[in-house]
């Protein structure tokens, strides 16, 4: 077995030498096995809208009508509430100035909090129908993303004070922020994505999203460039955030209204409400995305956060009272089955 040794030296250095010579891809071929973690039901038969997980605090925050439920996600436990926030669509958090802030639809404000007490400092008028709302770290602004008013408004973290206001151009969705002075938002009525210099307040690009129709939830590798948004006709389009250029729109399910992107494992998360999954994509290349998992989850799970420091995901979920014979179901007036609203929340 003597004349064996040099090749088998040579397989040896090849296979150390492979995650230099191959892309970081590579260690990630294998997606995680995702399922059920803990499931935490929580009283109200309000609707909600997005989740917002501040994985510093341990908190998510859920918007859930006319309060947020702020859940320990350690715990499983209740740690506060916010209230009187109408119409409340999404929180956004800036650990470092100490402050919350909702988007309020019903009465086109912001409510400003505290995150340690979670008591109101204030509330700021922005545009009409605020529905996203998020942080640009770069700035050190808060922007929401006013459905009705078709605007985007900035709000200055550290002093609460409304700095300026960008037209879209269209009805926005989610938005997404590089940290390097650009957001990206969805234009659910354009089928486009909108890039936002923060500073200037301006838009600078607007960027068709074709074959993908309807986009809602939105999400970003930043490292490589790349925006991922979530549509109605079961799409997810991948663009170039530098120029825009269409690069991938690879399938998913039914009923989206969130995206996800996990940096540490390269994978893309579309919770689909209608069909009660999760699409779990893998980057393989910044322009190549394979389905590696359908996530089975609860009909009307469509919105969800990413803990970035345990890669879990949570989402929500409640049973809908179907409708009266005849009778047909508006969005934004289902009601609930009382009792049956829950938190899931899944892990590898």
């Amino acid at each position: 077995m003597k004349h064996l040794t040099r090749p088998a030296t040579a397989v040896k250095l090849l296979l150390t030498a492979l995650p230099v010579l191959l892309p970081q891809y590579v260690c990630h071929a294998q997606a995680p096995n995702y399922h059920l973690i803990k499931k935490v039901s929580l009283p109200g038969v309000e609707g909600w809208d997005y989740l917002t997980v501040d994985s510093a605090a341990r908190r998510l925050y859920i918007a859930r009508s006319t309060h947020v439920t702020v859940l320990n996600i350690d715990t499983g436990e209740v740690a506060g509430d916010i209230p009187d926030t109408p119409g409340v669509h999404g929180v956004a958090v800036d650990d470092k100035a100490g402050r919350g802030f909702t988007s309020n639809g019903r009465n086109n404000s912001v409510t400003i909090f505290d995150l340690n007490t979670l008591k109101k400092i204030s509330d700021v008028e922005v545009g009409q129908g605020p529905d996203a709302i998020i942080f640009d770290p770069a700035t050190e602004r808060v922007f929401t993303f006013n459905g009705r008013g078709q605007s985007s408004t900035a709000i200055d973290a550290t002093t609460g004070k409304v700095v300026g206001t960008v037209p879209l151009g269209g009805r926005p969705e989610f938005a997404v922020s590089d940290g390097a002075g650009h957001i990206y938002n969805n234009l659910e009525d354009k089928s486009a994505v909108v890039s936002i210099d923060t500073k200037n307040l301006k838009v600078d690009n607007t960027w068709p999203i074709a074959p993908g129709d309807g986009p809602s939830g939105i999400a970003m590798d930043i490292k490589n460039r790349r925006v991922f948004s979530v549509c109605s006709n079961q799409k997810l389009t991948v663009l170039n955030a530098d120029n825009g250029k269409l690069v991938a729109s690879p399938t998913i399910g039914n009923g989206p209204d969130a995206c996800a992107f996990d940096a540490a494992n390269n994978l893309v998360f579309s919770p689909n409400g209608q069909d009660g999954t999760v699409t779990i994509l893998q980057e393989v290349t910044p322009d190549q995305y394979n389905v590696v998992s359908t996530l089975t989850t609860q009909k009307s799970a469509r919105t969800m956060a990413l803990d970035s420091t345990t890669h879990h995901i949570f989402t929500v979920a409640a049973d809908t009272v179907p409708p009266a014979p005849g009778a047909t179901q508006q969005r934004g007036r289902r009601q609930y089955v009382p009792g049956s609203f829950v938190v899931l929340e899944y892990g590898p």
